[in-house]
């Protein structure tokens, strides 16, 4: 895969806004999952694309500095052999003297070249230095929202188990609801009522009961002290 399209995917993902793809999502537990599975993938290959890319710029700026190195080390052996030059034409030794300034053209034309080569490969190690500051920057973002799609999850998860227990104990409540009138414990309050409703019936009558027997006890009494009272006139 190109830095290119490593780039605009990295740059795509790390802008993503997550609350706007949960309020489209049918499931927004199961899109996450997904999210969290595509990001790590993208992550995963960003982080080969941004070695590589940071590998091949380590090598342009080793051939870079080589190429200044060179260049400096040309131009010493160029200054070398130009002085020995001077020195043999200043000693009568003219065929020598142009022996060594040739010499020293030639060193000069190789300082030249890598003179020309790390100019050449400037442009392109500030570029790719660019783009692996994108690369990383885009990375760090992706990690980021990695995080917060796996923090939005388990919010997710938390609310929707929390919702599920007070469902299931609003469920438990509501069939055992007191105030009811066609629940079970409702009927059996009825039951007990009409229970003691009765047991009250019976103990009125039993007392009326006995105090008929009392009454009809003083009658009898009443009867006998009149008797014995008519006995003691006629005496």
């Amino acid at each position: 895969m190109s830095k290119q399209t490593i780039l605009g995917r990295v740059t795509q993902l790390a802008k993503a806004n997550i609350n706007a793809l949960l309020d489209q999502a049918e499931d927004p537990q199961k899109m996450l999952d997904q999210l969290i599975r595509d990001y790590s993938s993208n992550i995963s290959e960003a982080e080969e694309a941004v070695a590589a890319t940071i590998g091949n710029l380590r090598l342009m700026e080793q051939d870079h500095q080589e190429d200044v190195e060179a260049a400096k080390e040309w131009g010493g052996k160029a200054l070398a052999a130009s002085r020995k030059a001077d020195e043999l034409r200043a000693g009568g030794q003219a065929a020598e003297a142009d022996r060594f300034d040739n010499l020293a053209k030639v060193a000069l034309g190789r300082q030249l070249q890598s003179e020309k080569e790390a100019r050449t490969a400037e442009p392109t190690i500030a570029s790719q230095t660019e783009v692996v500051d994108k690369l990383r920057t885009g990375l760090d973002q992706m990690k980021a929202k990695l995080g917060e799609l796996r923090a939005k999850r388990d919010e997710l998860v938390a609310r929707a188990k929390s919702a599920q227990a007070q469902n299931r104990m609003m469920d438990a409540v509501k069939s055992i609801d007191v105030l009811d009138p066609t629940s079970e414990l409702s009927r059996f309050e009825d039951k007990v009522r009409r229970e003691e409703a009765k047991a009250m019936g019976k103990q009125e009558l039993a007392a009326s009961s006995l105090d008929a027997q009392f009454e009809q006890l003083d009658a009898l009494g009443d009867s006998a002290e009149i008797e014995a009272r008519l006995a003691a006139l006629k005496a």
